[in-house]
């Protein structure tokens, strides 16, 4: 496991799978451009199928899968589709990794051109055909690689997803030059300033001996400026210090929000204060050394539900 780790930046291969309640997992998959895409579903039980619902789309980083993501968030958001009323669709990159945009060549995904975006798209489309889901609700978050996949969908596909909340992750360099989106699209990044693999102050990604061979990300300040530009947002953040209510956990945390935004859109921002590639309040699914300090002051997973809970597109 460690090995997979150091060798494979982005990589979550060792972390483990969580139910909720597995018989509330459905795994779903069709053809897509050549390629058999899979998925795995969360529909709560007691759904209402009266109104149309939410759909949170959560993606997992370079090298895992959909179970992975699960067991990353401790199942949690699945716990609060339970609670709220909506639908978790956990979805798997092609040979692990998402096509993300950065162009690198070295994972499989990249090196064909896998029509990932295409491919979300249509997973949409089909979730919606079986399920009553509030097309003006559909979300995006993701760690890592799924993270960046995120940035793509709201370059790419603003017309459908309302908004994301990537995780340790950063806007590409080379697809930030290359599209832009339609449509507004409110935004919330968790970022760690001691991330080791995608770095708070920009540049390329993974450790030392990878970064000629992984891309390159904008800084974590450039894609806050990115973003509150494109959604004519406030200049000047109201900032918070979030309680320190772990004094073990070696990091802190602020949060920035830039608001008014177009069409209610905003754009917020959780710096992570020596915090690493990590989800807050999820599994240390590595070593410190290897990953850096995970928070547990937030749960990542409740504030990116809470901040897509008072956006539609």
């Amino acid at each position: 496991i460690i090995l997979l780790t150091i060798f494979g930046a982005l990589f979550l291969i060792s972390l483990p799978a969580f139910a909720v309640d597995k018989a509330n997992y459905k795994n779903g998959s069709f053809k897509w451009g050549n390629e058999d895409r899979t998925y795995v579903l969360y529909v709560p039980k007691n759904l209402n199928k009266k109104r149309p619902v939410p759909l949170l789309i959560a993606m997992h980083g370079g090298g895992g899968q959909a179970k992975n993501m699960i067991g990353l968030t401790k199942g949690r958001f699945s716990e609060l589709a339970d609670r709220d009323g909506f639908i978790v669709v956990y979805p798997d990159g092609v040979q692990k990794h998402w096509n993300d945009g950065r162009e690198v060549k070295k994972y499989y995904s990249h090196k064909k051109n896998v029509d990932d975006v295409g491919f979300i798209s249509e997973l949409i489309d089909r979730i919606a055909g079986e399920y009553e889901i509030d097309k003006n609700r559909v979300y995006a978050t993701g760690i890592s690689n799924g993270g960046l996949m995120s940035f793509r969908l709201a370059l790419q596909l603003s017309d459908k997803i309302a908004a994301i909340a990537p995780v340790t992750a950063s806007l590409g360099e080379k697809i930030s030059k290359k599209a832009s989106p339609k449509n507004p699209v409110s935004v919330l990044m968790i970022n760690g300033t001691l991330d080791p693999l995608v770095p708070f102050n920009g540049g390329g990604i993974g450790y030392k001996f990878q970064r000629s061979r992984l891309g390159t990300v904008l800084s974590t300040r450039e894609t806050v400026k990115f973003w509150v530009n494109h959604n004519d947002c406030k200049k000047d953040p109201e900032i918070f210090i979030i309680r320190d209510k772990d004094k073990t956990d070696g990091c802190t945390v602020e949060k920035e929000i830039y608001a008014n935004g177009k069409q209610g859109t905003e754009v917020i921002l959780y710096v992570v204060n020596r915090g690493g590639h990590t989800w807050p309040s999820g599994v240390q699914y590595a070593s410190e050394r290897l990953i850096g300090k995970t928070n547990r002051d937030i749960n990542a997973c409740d504030v990116i539900w809470e901040f897509f809970q008072r956006h539609k597109r």
